[in-house]
């Protein structure tokens, strides 16, 4: 609310710094938070508090409100946005208070879209495999989807007869939960403007630094200070010194660099990722045509397939690959169990949803005359998706893709699975870094993670800016 209708100063910096922990993955905020909390810990370093650690029921809980807010943010922040200004003005002028007009005509306008929040974020939690992962193994603390992993990776006689199962109830509870989404928001397409108002509604007055200050110390510790407390702990020569020039070294990074396990995740992770993003950009775009342009059941369907999987919480996912790739069809067994192959196949099934979505949005911001046109003039189908239509949503294309790309580069959970020695990822190469104690390497990997995650971020914003550019300049032309 403070975002959407506030006066509140340096509204764009404030959200992405709220969205951040959102867009890192799970289980390096999961570290952060780790190396921030605890008896050594940067906090308590810096407080002289006793401060107890993000290992147990808490740190779970806490780490994955934290990961999981962005969700029930954005869609809040829409929806507050498209409250039309007009119904408050009506209710004010009706002699309606500020706080009458707020639960009379605010909170009806924009419940679907806080409670839409509220379920996205339940569904997030349920298919969060590396916060209870990360924090819950050493207090023995297990959800269903870690149970999963459990079964799975132990291979006893009734493994994959026991993950079949909890499968079921978590896919089951999953699902159930995406139809009462997909309900709540059909339902709620009521009292709302098609474009967004950001401008401010409210004036804070007096009150603005003291708020602002607050918002501003709420995202540094939420979002800033685990990760550099987990950088911190990348540069101290043994976890537990304290943070002093003496203790500081760059022999972790010097280690991982030279390592070939650790090289050989990162190789693997970037070509599964470019992989991904490139079969996703096909699949997707061809699928968003079909259902921009042919919407009818069959596109509908294609829809529902590619989605499906996404939904899906990612060990369950992993284990149906692994049933479905054992033998695909009778008396054929392909082998691709415990290969990067399988990964590859599991990533674009998983992930060409988010080009999907980044595609059709972009399709539907060109009129079909233009298509149309081209079709009247003589240009076949290439030549009218060579010529007209990659040009004119390349923008599109380039965001759907980078998303696909940095999710494949991340990816923890469906690799722990299905990964296998030689086709390791670099979650798998962090989980078991944490899982054998080495603190200082797993804060120096994930560090590295990031950083290449940040010159990822940078390459797509400046290829962005150059179609925009381009786009630009053809338009005025």
């Amino acid at each position: 609310w403070l975002i959407a209708y506030a006066d509140v100063r340096g509204k764009r910096l404030l959200e992405g710094l709220f969205i951040m922990p959102f867009v890192i993955p799970s289980y390096i905020t999961s570290l952060a938070w780790a190396r921030f909390t605890g008896p050594s810990g940067l906090l308590a370093q810096i407080t002289g508090w006793s401060v107890p650690s993000a290992y147990g029921w808490w740190g779970i809980v806490v780490v994955m409100g934290v990961c999981h807010a962005p969700l029930a943010f954005l869609f809040s922040l829409n929806a507050l946005r498209k409250v039309p200004r007009e119904a408050e003005w009506a209710a004010r002028c009706s002699g309606a208070g500020p706080w009458k007009t707020f639960w009379a005509v605010t909170v009806p306008s924009a419940l679907p879209g806080i409670v839409g929040g509220a379920m996205t974020v339940v569904l997030a939690g349920l298919d969060n495999f590396g916060i209870p992962a990360f924090l819950g193994a050493r207090k023995n603390i297990n959800v269903l989807s870690t149970l999963i992993y459990q079964e799975v990776v132990g291979f006893g006689p009734s493994a994959f007869r026991r993950a079949a199962g909890l499968s079921v109830v978590l896919g089951g509870i999953a699902l159930l939960s995406c139809a009462a989404l997909w309900g709540l928001l059909r339902r709620g397409e009521i009292l709302e403007s098609q474009i967004p108002d950001r401008a401010p509604r409210c004036a804070l007055g007096g009150l603005r630094p003291w708020i602002e200050a607050l918002l501003w110390a709420f995202v540094a510790f939420t979002s800033l200070l685990p990760l550099l407390s987990m950088l911190a702990a990348s540069l101290v020569k043994a976890w537990g010194l304290s943070f002093e020039a003496a203790n500081l070294s760059l022999k972790n990074f010097a280690f991982l660099l030279g390592d070939p396990k650790a090289l050989g995740a990162l190789g693997n992770s970037f070509r599964l990722a470019l992989f991904t993003g490139v079969c996703a950009l096909v699949i997707g775009s061809a699928v968003a045509w079909v259902r921009v342009r042919r919407p009818g059941l069959s596109s509908r369907f294609a829809e529902a397939a590619l989605s499906l999987p996404f939904v899906l919480p990612g060990t369950v996912f992993a284990l149906a690959m692994i049933l479905a790739w054992v033998e695909p069809l009778p008396g054929w067994r392909p082998g691709l169990y415990g290969t990067s192959a399988l990964l590859a196949v599991a990533y674009v099934v998983r992930f060409s949803v988010l080009q999907l979505r980044a595609s059709a949005s972009a399709l539907q911001q060109v009129d079909r005359s233009v298509e149309e046109a081209a079709c009247v003039c003589g240009a076949g189908r290439w030549a009218c998706w060579s010529k007209i239509l990659i040009p004119l949503i390349a923008s599109g294309l380039l965001s759907g893709f980078f998303m696909t790309t940095a999710h494949a580069l991340t990816e923890l959970t469906v690799s722990s699975i299905l990964g296998a020695l030689g086709a390791e990822t670099v979650g798998m190469v962090v989980l078991n870094l944490e899982q054998a104690g080495d603190v200082a390497l797993s804060c120096a990997f994930s560090t590295l993670v990031l950083g290449l995650l940040a010159l990822l971020l940078l390459a797509g914003l400046a290829l962005r800016w150059g179609v925009s550019r381009y786009e630009r300049k053809e338009g005025g032309i």
